[in-house]
């Protein structure tokens, strides 16, 4: 059988299309707009995600046998306010995560309401990317658009209303709303009340791996597939993308070394972080997860060789590094601020210990260091909740580096895992859409089979000793530095 993972990014939507032994056929990808219709603002229209859905799923489905599609599932980006009326129409363009309005709202969660009560409601506390503080700033600037509410939904939670007409979202994503109460895998009627909306206007919560209806009759006819075919909870892009990388079960992690910067760790058992420095969510495989979140990982190597260096040739830069772990350069990687475990939008980066002898090597090892010891700093907060990690999977651009791989492994002091296929949220999707529709008993049991690790960094034992004295040197710097900011 066939199945179909649907990611629903933020300047595109990528489909793949999967066997059920994990064998990838074809990948389409669809572009659509993104509006900043003033500073800090960040938007989209509901209706393109949808018709650029659409036509990707023809284009997905032109070649292959048909009949055999059996399910349809999701990764999409987290966070984003899609808000419809009486008629089911969209009120007002869909508020992204990346949307920097509700400074004023999340002051008020976090301050008035408080760090602990939000903790308790919902095990985390607010950002100013979460979906509750948008609800607060529509009741507040836009009253008559905010009474018109009557179903309040996810990104890939409408696409997947539109082609089933079940109003449905899955834990992992709703995790991230500061609207569920993630012990428990309920709505939190506490936050219901502060937000000043219904339990109604929510949608009824799955398990990522669930079904939850079926593709509409007359879309099946459109597309050409069946009118059995599932469609199946998802997950939010970063759950969506640890599945596709096998970390499931407890204990696992993964590192993601894209424009931002992430460590996801797979728990069996429900943790919170007291210091609210990593995100404790529900993961697709029906258990939870600790997320720390760096705002810029890949994109500092970027930075600082496209806009510094005036090089595109980022494999050169690093040819002559060669004395790992006796770096004195330091580099701290806050270009746009920092979430875990900071929580500072308004830290910057800085390069501290240069002298007349530095090197240009050295600056660039500083940058590629800098950011392995700000995921170590995630890290080590889930250490210190009793979370035991020897080994990790990695992927991301910046997973593509052998150093910076080289680097996370003995920084880390983790075996440093690649996998086969590294096609991140969609291809998780796809493999979510297997398990919804029988083909593995479980996600961990479809994890095993289909992602396979093809190679092992393993940390040395004298460079985790180098490594592990300048960690602690680099944890020393923000509290010095943080006034400054």
């Amino acid at each position: 059988m066939l199945y179909i993972g649907i990611d629903l990014g933020t300047s595109s939507v990528k489909l793949l299309l999967m066997k059920e032994t994990g064998e990838i056929m074809k990948i389409v990808s669809r572009e659509y707009p993104l509006c900043f219709p003033k500073p800090g603002w960040s938007e989209q229209k509901p209706e393109d995600w949808y018709a650029q859905s659409i036509e990707g799923l023809c284009e997905l489905t032109a070649e292959c046998e048909k009949s055999q599609v059996a399910g349809i599932s999701f990764g999409g980006q987290m966070h984003g306010l899609v808000v419809l009326d009486e008629k089911d129409e969209v009120i007002r363009p869909a508020i992204l995560w990346n949307d920097g309005r509700t400074g004023k709202e999340t002051a008020y969660l976090n301050g008035v309401i408080g760090k602990d009560k939000l903790s308790e409601y919902t095990a985390n506390i607010a950002f100013a990317g979460f979906t509750a503080p948008k609800l607060l700033w529509m009741r507040e600037n836009e009253p008559e658009n905010f009474a018109r509410i009557c179903k309040i939904m996810l990104p890939k939670d409408y696409l997947a209303y539109k082609l089933s007409g079940s109003f449905s979202t899955d834990v992992s994503d709703a995790s991230g709303m500061l609207l569920m109460d993630v012990r428990n895998r309920r709505w939190s009627k506490k936050m219901l009340e502060i937000c000043g909306i219904k339990e109604e206007m929510l949608p009824k919560l799955y398990e990522s791996y669930e079904v939850t209806g079926t593709l509409k009759p007359e879309l099946a006819d459109e597309l050409g597939l069946s009118r059995q075919v599932k469609i199946i909870a998802g997950a939010g892009d970063n759950a969506a993308a640890a599945v596709g990388t096998g970390t499931v079960g407890n204990g696992m992690c993964n590192i993601s070394l894209g424009t931002s910067g992430t460590i996801f760790i797979s728990s069996d058992s429900f943790a919170a972080d007291e210091n609210h420095a990593l995100h404790s969510f529900a993961h697709a495989d029906g258990t939870y997860h600790l997320m720390g979140c760096m705002l810029s990982a890949a994109s500092c190597n970027k930075w600082w060789n496209e806009e510094i260096l005036k090089t595109k040739d980022f494999a050169a830069e690093q040819e002559g590094i060669t004395k790992l772990g006796e770096n004195q350069v330091f580099y701290l990687p806050y270009l746009m601020g920092e979430r875990s475990p900071h929580n500072n939008p308004d830290a910057r980066a800085l390069f501290i210990g240069m002298s007349m002898d530095t090197t240009r090597e050295e600056m660039t090892q500083a940058v590629l260091e800098g950011v392995i010891f700000g995921l170590r700093d995630s890290l080590e907060v889930a250490r210190n909740l009793g979370l035991e990690i020897s080994r990790t999977r990695i992927c991301g651009g910046g997973a593509k580096s052998p150093l910076w791989k080289k680097m996370a492994a003995n920084i880390l002091n983790l075996k440093v895992e690649v996998i086969a296929v590294e096609e991140g949220p969609a291809f998780g999707g796809a493999m979510l859409a297997a398990v919804g529709c029988g083909e593995y008993k479980n996600v961990q049991a479809a994890a095993e089979a289909i992602a396979w690790v093809v190679d092992t960094i393993e940390p040395e034992r004298e460079l985790v000793a180098k490594y592990e004295e300048k960690y602690q040197k680099f944890k020393k710097i923000y509290p010095v530095v943080k006034e400054l900011f």
